[in-house]
């Protein structure tokens, strides 16, 4: 075996023994499974580049050198053919799409096997073991024993060269008839995953490769804010004919997200009927039947037989997105009911449609919200969904992969509400802002103690010689027993912050679990259940206040119960209780932002909850210690 960074720079040896150069790069035939090595390029004594022919010149290839079957004199040279491509200039550390992974990679190295006096290249090694080797085959080595000594295997990660597809280069003008084969060969959706991890120039050129029926069904697969963005990018002709070739349901959510002027254009460039049924659809709003729906639905009337129908799906419909129900009409296209196609299957030719209509249909009107459609859809397990104004005229139908686009879609944002993660800022989605998400209450409650022992130790030192100026000695007394019970709270903090947190917790699963139309507690009801619990868990924590204030200042000891005890206790069961309610207020308002479709951010209303609640116990805890030492 060999690899591509071993060869390079090695000597290159004429049949003589003489030095004429060092290796600089080869070549290697594409239109192969396994391409064989085609050329030699090496750089002579002076820099020069030259290339040979492998088969008519190469006669041995070993560790150290290439030695060559002709004396440097009887050398013939040669230049790159349209189907060869330099392995060192054009693989090596270049992006490639695996297309059996279906993911963008970068190849470290690339490994060639010697068979029956040819060289060939087997693959592209794309793991560490290849960045080890390019470093230095002693580095590769030392790290494989070490992982050995650990109980693991530095293991090659190889793409073989029948699954990969070049993306770094121009190469309109070279046949690769495997690598493109398999791109083609492969299903839009995962066509649409590997351009989502590339550049935007990146996907462009793959875009070359695909003709427009294939562009248009990976364009469907892409993520919605990737869709306007790559049909923005391409020319208007070519853009006008991939979203020509999309359904129109499709094609008019992108058309919707681009610019008027740049809609225009691509409207005008298509044909009279595709841009009709695109216009039609502009007009519903987002997230309705109307907004998802497709107005190409297979219509028949009533005097039709069987024949004639499947006469006309093989015609007329072929090109309609759906045709498991066909849809029975009269007049200007007023539904009157619906037949299967299975039903047409097993009947006989000659049967009127009349016979096996079922005009009970289950439709949605076009302002219907998707989400209700979705519901419709799974509830009654319908492929297909009609959609039709106030008059029974049939607009269009929803089908089963817009519904499940839906259905992925809620869920999204359910997850989304849940995690806080709606549409956060740019800078805000590395580790820092899942850890603000995931520990919020323990930054919250570092905050508190660092600020209450810089705010104490800082008036300890104004106050240690004698008061401030313009302050009595009762009043810097004041201040310190207020200083002392904010120390107090701010180290049993995490008790309001831990409730806050529980409050938001509950409200964000009503948020997930429920719909606008479930039975949801007024603000009465809610008010007076979390007032109750409020007030359990709030003695609970008074209690656990009195205990840690009466330890800490040894009350075991006997005698007086510890100076301010009590009213601690009472200040943070107090705190409790205000957090549960404050807490319940701002759940109510997130449940009615979120009944009106505006988004809300599970993270926003937790720390909202307890940014209040710890103000609200801070700040009564030294209040209240500023009137005991005041004699209140």
């Amino acid at each position: 075996m060999f690899y591509l960074t071993q060869m390079l720079g090695k000597p290159v040896v004429d049949a003589t023994g003489e030095v004429i150069g060092e290796i600089s790069d080869i070549a290697i035939a594409t239109g192969e499974v396994f391409p064989r090595i085609t050329s030699l390029a090496f750089l002579g004594p002076t820099k020069t580049p030259f290339m040979l022919s492998w088969r008519k010149f190469v006669a041995s290839l070993d560790e150290d050198r290439v030695t060559l079957s002709a004396e440097r004199d009887a050398l013939r040279f040669s230049y790159l053919q349209p189907d060869e491509v330099l392995l060192a200039r054009d693989l090596l550390n270049k992006q490639i799409v695996d297309t059996q992974g279906m993911k963008v990679v970068r190849v470290n190295d690339l490994k060639l096997s010697e068979s029956k006096n040819q060289l060939r290249l087997l693959g592209a090694e794309v793991g560490a073991r290849g960045i080890l080797r390019g470093l230095h085959p002693v580095v590769e080595r030392a790290a494989a024993a070490a992982a050995r000594l650990i109980g693991r295997e530095l293991s090659e990660n190889l793409i073989a060269w029948n699954y990969m597809d070049l993306l770094d280069r121009d190469l309109s003008h070279v046949r690769l008839s495997v690598t493109h084969k398999r791109l083609h060969e492969l299903h839009p959706a995962d066509v649409a995953d590997v351009l989502e991890q590339l550049s935007p120039t990146q996907r462009a050129r793959v875009f070359e490769h695909l003709d427009n029926a294939q562009a248009a069904l990976a364009v469907a697969e892409l993520e919605d804010e990737l869709q306007a963005d790559l049909i923005d990018d391409l020319g208007d002709q070519r853009a006008s004919d991939i979203l020509e070739e999309m359904d129109p349901d499709d094609a008019a959510d992108i058309i919707g997200d681009l610019s008027y002027d740049k809609a225009e254009t691509l409207l005008r460039l298509m044909g009279v009927n595709e841009a009709r049924k695109i216009r039609s659809l502009l007009g519903y709003r987002e997230k309705t039947a109307g907004g998802i729906m497709t107005p190409e639905v297979t219509t028949v009337t009533e005097d039709m037989t069987v024949q004639q129908v499947i006469d006309y799906l093989r015609t007329g419909a072929a090109e309609h997105e759906s045709i498991y129900y066909i849809y029975v009409v009269e007049g200007d296209r007023q539904l009157d009911g619906v037949v299967s196609l299975r039903d047409l299957v097993m009947s006989d030719p000659t049967t009127a449609v009349a016979e096996l209509v079922e005009h009970e249909v289950i439709s949605v009107g076009p302002d219907d919200d998707q989400e209700i459609v979705a519901d419709t859809m799974s509830k009654y397990d319908l492929l297909a969904l009609p959609v039709v104004d106030e008059t029974g005229r049939l607009l269009g139908i929803v089908t089963v992969d817009d519904a499940l686009e839906v259905m992925e879609e809620e869920s999204a944002e359910d997850l989304t509400i849940a995690t806080g993660s709606a549409r956060e800022p740019q800078h805000f989605t590395g580790s820092w802002w899942l850890l603000l998400r995931r520990s919020s209450w323990a930054i919250i409650w570092a905050v508190a103690l660092l600020g209450a022992l810089a705010a104490s130790t800082r008036f300890s030192q104004l106050a240690s010689a004698s008061p401030p100026e313009g302050m009595t000695r009762q009043e810097v007394a004041a201040i310190g027993i207020g200083l002392s019970l904010l120390g107090w709270a701010a180290v049993l903090l995490p008790v309001i912050l831990r409730v806050a947190e529980e409050v938001s917790s509950r409200a964000v699963a009503e948020l997930i679990g429920g719909s606008e139309t479930d039975e949801r507690p007024g603000p009465g009801q809610r008010l007076l259940r979390e007032s109750a619990l409020g007030i359990i868990i709030g003695a609970g924590g008074g209690l656990l206040a009195f205990g840690f204030v009466y330890v800490g200042q040894g009350g075991f000891a006997g005698g007086a119960t510890p100076f301010g005890a009590w009213q601690f206790g009472a200040v943070t069961g107090a705190s409790v209780l205000l957090t549960v309610l404050t807490g319940s207020a701002l759940a109510e308002f997130a449940l009615r932002r979120s009944s009106t479709g505006k988004r809300v951010s599970g993270t926003a209303l937790s720390v909202a909850s307890m940014l209040v609640g710890a103000a609200v116990y801070l700040a009564l805890s030294y209040w209240t210690g500023t009137l005991l030492a005041s004699g209140y």
